[in-house]
């Protein structure tokens, strides 16, 4: 079973909160992080931010700029899809990480997370990907699922990769089963099929029918 918590590293130390501007400036320059840790006498305060501190005094520490520092973290419990989300609401590439105590940890990269993500089944094993989109009030997970199974479908993983107040869209990738016979029962409960497929019999049907009249009318 794959563990994210493999994934806390230490490579560099936080930040002492009465650190030089200066030193951090150095720091900043000789990596890409967006942000990184700042601690207090051995307590989390915050992230500083690269953007930041190139506007800062260099005789300065992050205790003077106490008020610019970012308050996100995830815990170290925390299952890797909640840790992606942190990463996106916050827009960094790094993430401190505190246990239940509120005791710094280490960080997550967000190199490292999506690499966690290419090793689940979803994105490892093969299968056929279906982009599927109905009226939010009709939609239905399980009956998603329901459609896949009974059609002697196998979901590797399904999410919700758009939504609107009047529509949502939901990827599915799936391994075996008939991908055509999928397809058209997805239409039969009135899915809009958004992804392209070669196995598609109707729009080939479709696109047969039109090859046959552009045909006639060009006689």
């Amino acid at each position: 079973m794959l563990d994210i918590t493999n994934y806390i590293n230490n490579d560099f130390k936080p930040f002492e909160s009465n650190q030089s501007i200066a030193f951090i400036q150095d720091f900043f320059a000789d990596l890409t992080f967006s942000h990184f840790p700042v601690l207090d006498e051995g307590i989390y305060i915050g992230s500083i931010a690269a953007d930041d501190v190139v506007t800062f005094d260099l005789n300065k520490t992050p205790k003077d700029y106490k008020y610019t520092l970012e308050g996100f973290f995830a815990r170290s419990n925390m299952i890797w899809l909640d840790v992606l989300e942190v990463f996106a609401q916050n827009r960094t590439n790094l993430i401190p990480v505190l246990d239940e105590t509120n005791k710094y940890v280490g960080y997550y990269e967000l190199n490292d997370i999506v690499q966690f993500f290419a090793e689940t089944p979803f994105l490892r094993e093969q299968g056929g990907i279906i982009i599927v989109e109905k009226s939010i009030k009709d939609f239905s997970m399980s009956q998603v699922a329901q459609i896949v199974e009974t059609n002697n479908g196998k979901i590797l993983g399904l999410f919700i990769s758009e939504a609107t107040t009047e529509h949502v869209q939901i990827t599915i990738k799936i391994s075996l089963g008939g991908m055509n016979e999928i397809i058209q029962t997805f239409r039969r409960y009135n899915y809009e099929i958004i992804s392209d497929h070669q196995e598609d019999s109707y729009l080939n049907n479709l696109k047969e029918r039109s090859d046959y009249l552009d045909k006639y009318l060009n006689i």
